[in-house]
């Protein structure tokens, strides 16, 4: 079970309902799920559970070491940076701030490598200011992957998804529900 279909999620302000909506319709999925959200420790583990309510995988937050499980959802804690080594396990390290936030999708979504073959990633950016997780839906992009972003009218931010978008390399631009429903066609 080691080497999963990856979706890597980033999103930050407005986030935690625009992700009850991506996943209160969304049923398990052959992937690994990561979620970095800039949050501050202490209200990750609370949004963590209120998203595990909703969702059909279960949620939890990411713990340094542990490997990726398929139909899982992993939450990156506020305070550190998340990075996937060889697409499979998690590391978490403290470090300087990047895009002015800890954790960054940037640095989640650079550490991923080119799958093996048959296997997906999946780069989605959800609501938020500022550009993080622009550069990693490049290198997702790069990678063979399929990148998505949140459209302008159901973003409570768009800054986030525009500086994806203005990349040129975002395949897909929707609102939550129908990005649940390309995960769907693209690992079900």
């Amino acid at each position: 079970m080691v080497n999963n279909n990856i979706v890597m999620i980033g999103v930050s302000t407005g986030g935690p309902i625009a992700l009850k909506r991506l996943f209160a319709e969304l049923p398990p999925l052959d992937a690994a799920i990561v979620i970095v959200l800039h949050i501050p420790p202490g209200m990750d583990y609370k949004i963590a559970v209120g998203l595990d309510a909703v969702a059909s995988m279960p949620v939890a937050l990411a713990e340094d070491g542990e490997y990726l499980r398929s139909r899982r959802i992993y939450f990156a804690p506020g305070g550190f940076h998340l990075k996937l080594e060889g697409n499979s396990r998690i590391i978490l390290e403290e470090g300087a701030r990047v895009n002015f936030v800890q954790p960054s999708a940037d640095v989640a979504m650079m550490s991923l490598l080119k799958p093996l073959k048959r296997k997906r990633i999946v780069g989605v950016i959800m609501t938020g200011m500022g550009k993080d997780g622009a550069e990693g839906i490049r290198h997702i992009k790069a990678l063979g992957g399929v990148t998505i972003a949140q459209d302008q009218e159901s973003s409570a931010i768009y800054g986030m998804p525009k500086a994806a978008f203005e990349t040129g390399a975002v395949d897909f631009m929707c609102s939550p529900d129908k990005i649940g429903k390309k995960l769907i066609e693209l690992l079900n």
